[in-house]
């Protein structure tokens, strides 16, 4: 896929409105909402200096949170530009709307080089709905259009798709990026190839797995995700956590544990050779966890899989909540012979301090790999930046459902108007 880049000539001296996202956490201190993350908002740098060397006024644009088509105060994208004004030293105005005769005012005033945000684009419902009208009222409030939200790249709203059909269209720096280094783990990883994935949700990764298993070496398994595989294999997993078919899965007969089973089928030819020459499976699970009453709980045990599948000792109403010691050093030990490695979602629930060994061990084992490392996802993101791992990583995505379709071969719907070669006419 290759994306049309904005060149000085395309904006040079002109308007330019930028679809970044800055959908950061916000907390309440005081009186007043303050910015608690700003992985995305730095991602977004390269694009706007490039903007600002060639003279152009910039207006950004964003959505916040799930607010339900009108203001809500705790999503206002307002303390996002005083955020980029006072801690990095990014001067930026701020308006409270995105259209009409405010914003154009705004405009107006802005100086060549200028930053003006505007206000959260989900308090209008016209947003989701990629309302024509709407798209339109944003795209005359510059000249050219440039994508830099990756991350909402899968959605077909105003901002993302919509005002594309009305201004000349062109990728930001860091949106080329991600694509470029998933695209690369789809065509071209170095072998060996392991996807690791893990979290709450199979629904959202069971496509990636069944798209990367044609040319990954082998995947590790750990979080909710595992427990899927677990019960496909017929290993007893108690009261462990399986994530509910969504209604319009399920009315198409959707069933994970069963999707899980037929991966493992398909596969069951194929090894991973542990130091060269031990086979083993190339869909890898857990072969012991931590497991305990409740995520609530303290009292913690290690159960083996490998001995007693059907755990005929302990008590049926454990939950399984983490990857054991063994299985985590064999997830280590195959870490440190891979050469690409993909990272999605955590290894068990990592939120509490019982049960989030497996992860950050998995974290710290990538951040010494000899390996070109990518991770993805809110959580896993988030834990990696809390352990302060992020130089230790090759690349880490600010996406999280975006990367994951675009890892399963599904087109977004907001890529393919900055892809070269189409939509060159304006209406």
């Amino acid at each position: 896929m290759k994306l049309r880049l904005p060149t000085n000539l395309d904006v040079k001296n002109k308007t330019v409105l930028v679809r970044v996202d800055y959908n950061v956490p916000l907390k309440k201190v005081k009186n007043s909402w303050r910015v608690e993350n700003d992985r995305r908002i730095l991602a977004s740098f390269e694009t706007i200096k490039f903007l600002q060397k060639n003279h152009t006024k910039i207006i950004l644009m964003t959505h916040l949170g799930r607010p339900k088509g009108k203001f809500e105060a705790g999503l206002s994208s307002e303390p996002v530009a005083r955020y980029l004004t006072k801690n990095l030293n990014i001067k930026t105005s701020f308006v409270d709307d995105c259209i009409g005769e405010k914003v154009q005012t705004a405009i107006d005033q802005l100086p060549a080089g200028g930053i003006l945000l505007l206000e959260n684009l989900r308090f209008h419902p016209e947003e989701k709905k990629n309302d024509k009208k709407f798209a339109r009222q944003l795209a005359n409030l510059a000249d050219v259009y440039i994508n830099e939200a990756f991350s909402s790249s899968h959605r077909a709203h105003a901002s993302t798709e919509g005002v594309t059909h009305y201004l000349p269209s062109f990728a930001g720096f860091n949106l080329q990026k991600e694509v470029l280094t998933l695209h690369k783990l789809m065509t071209q990883p170095d072998h060996p190839f392991f996807i690791i994935v893990g979290g709450a949700k199979i629904s959202d990764k069971i496509d990636v797995l069944e798209n990367l298993l044609q040319i990954a070496d082998g995947v590790l398994v750990g979080g909710v995700v595992a427990n899927n595989f677990l019960k496909a294999e017929g290993v007893e997993i108690h009261k462990s956590y399986l994530q509910d078919t969504p209604a319009d899965l399920k009315k198409e007969g959707v069933n994970f544990v069963k999707l899980a089973d037929e991966l493992i089928e398909e596969t069951k030819t194929e090894k991973i050779l542990k130091d060269g020459y031990i086979p083993l499976p190339k869909i890898l699970y857990p072969i012991d966890v931590i497991a305990a009453a409740s995520p609530d709980s303290t009292q913690t045990q290690v159960i083996d899989l490998i001995h007693d599948m059907k755990d005929s000792t302990h008590d049926k109403n454990l939950m399984y909540l983490d990857i054991g010691p063994k299985t985590i050093k064999l997830y280590q030990e195959l870490i440190n012979q891979a050469r690409t490695i993909f990272w999605n979602g955590p290894m068990g629930y990592f939120e509490k301090t019982p049960f989030r060994t497996g992860t950050v061990k998995i974290a710290q084992a990538l951040a010494k790999a000899n390996a070109r490392t990518v991770a993805g996802g809110g959580d896993t993101v988030d834990l990696i930046a809390d352990l302060k791992l992020e130089k230790d990583f090759t690349y880490i995505s600010t996406a999280g459902g975006a990367s994951l379709l675009f890892l399963a071969g599904q087109k977004l719907p907001a890529l393919n108007p900055l892809t070269i070669g189409t939509r060159k006419h304006y209406s």
